[in-house]
């Protein structure tokens, strides 16, 4: 078997364009993958093919030689934009592995670890920076069944918190606390907007409300930072997400700060460079949920990924929260009951592209979400 073409798409989902890869094979089976990275979704989709030279004719099996291939031989550390581009063909390939052998990835990472998956639901504040709309969506989040769910409360601050925009950030955390109960856990998105100072006092003043992480509070660059605020947070602090190889996990881990690690597959070039990171975690008795906000093809990767990882905690989910016809984009989307995502036992990824769907919705410039201007949390088309 071999790779004879790459095709790509973009789904023009209002608050990130969504890149989706097609790998095709000369025997017919052809498997998806997605490189989604914010506003860079045109970028990305070059990057591919700008490399699609270098695995055209090539056996979709040999996933290892492939990632040296696109990442060491190409000698350009082109950041998250080059692993995204990386891990779109990558993922397809394990698609095309698991069909071809009719198994789900996850039978090709160890097996099955778990019977379901716990989820927290991301996304489902959208609307105004109040504490009375967070408390009624997260109410309402409760209600569908979740037992976890995420947010920012931070607005558009970076660095430091005027006091009133602190307390109307602790006024937020503490109306979804009161409006989900004592019983479903909370977690704090910080989005890398503050020093460590400020992270401190934020997780100081936020421990009453028993958040089960305060997600990247300092800029992930400054790997110093985070174990600082690690060691002096009284709220487990997660990170992860931006990091691209397992070099940078490594340094971070070798603090033994930092007990909750969010590998993101698209950022690390893929699937397979996920897994061994999220064995580099378990050495060191550290549990991963790793990212996934990005579209439906990441998520089902996720599953795949988490659904054989003895230290998965819980599973991102934006699915749910998202424009309504992000289901209609892919067959078989993932999907949440009471809280719990039941794992396929389809090959492959389980899921495949409604081409016909996607080009209904097309790319646009603005679709992006930019954490830095007022009103971001409404998650509507930036500008234009």
């Amino acid at each position: 078997m071999k790779i004879v073409r790459i095709e790509t798409y973009i789904a023009g989902n209002p608050w990130k364009n969504w890149l989706f890869a097609k790998v095709i094979t000369d025997e017919g089976i052809y498997g998806v993958g997605e490189g989604t990275v914010n506003r860079f979704a045109r970028t990305v989709e070059a990057a591919i093919h700008e490399l699609e030279s270098l695995v055209i004719g090539m056996d979709p099996f040999q996933i290892e030689i492939m990632s040296q291939r696109l990442i060491r031989d190409v000698y350009t550390d082109g950041g998250q934009i080059h692993m995204c581009a990386v891990a779109a063909i990558e993922i397809a390939c394990w698609d095309i592995i698991g069909k071809a052998l009719g198994q789900p990835v996850y039978n090709l990472f160890g097996g099955r670890c778990h019977q379901k998956l716990r989820a927290y639901a991301n996304g489902w504040y959208r609307g105004p920076r109040t504490p009375e709309s967070f408390a009624e969506k997260a109410a309402e989040v409760a209600r569908r069944g979740y037992t976890a769910l995420k947010f920012d409360p931070f607005g558009d601050n970076w660095r430091v918190l005027p006091r009133r925009e602190f307390d109307l950030s602790l006024d937020i955390i503490r109306a979804v606390r009161a409006a989900v109960g004592e019983q479903v856990d909370i977690l704090i998105e910080g989005h890398c907007r503050f020093n460590v100072a400020t992270a401190i006092e934020l997780a100081e003043a936020m421990a009453e409300f028993r958040p089960m992480w305060f997600e990247e509070p300092v800029p992930h660059t400054d790997i110093q930072a985070m174990v600082e605020v690690a060691r002096r947070s009284p709220v487990p602090i997660a990170t992860g997400e931006n990091l691209m190889n397992k070099q940078q996990f490594a340094e971070l881990l070798a603090h033994r700060a930092v007990s909750i690690y969010q590998p993101e597959p698209l950022h690390l070039g893929g699937l397979f460079a996920a897994r061994k990171i999220a064995d580099m975690v378990d050495a060191y008795y550290g549990m991963i949920a790793p990212h996934s906000a990005q579209g439906p093809v990441c998520s089902a990767a996720c599953v795949q990924l988490n659904a054989s990882t003895p230290n998965f905690l819980i599973h991102e989910i934006f699915d749910e929260f998202n424009e309504p016809w992000e289901r209609e984009i892919v067959t078989h989307p993932v999907e949440v009951v009471n809280g719990y995502i039941e794992i396929p036992d389809r090959p492959g990824l389980g899921i495949d592209l409604n081409i016909e769907e996607i080009l209904k919705h097309p790319y646009h410039p603005e679709h992006y979400l930019p954490l830095f201007k007022p009103g971001w949390e409404r998650r509507v088309r930036a500008a234009g």
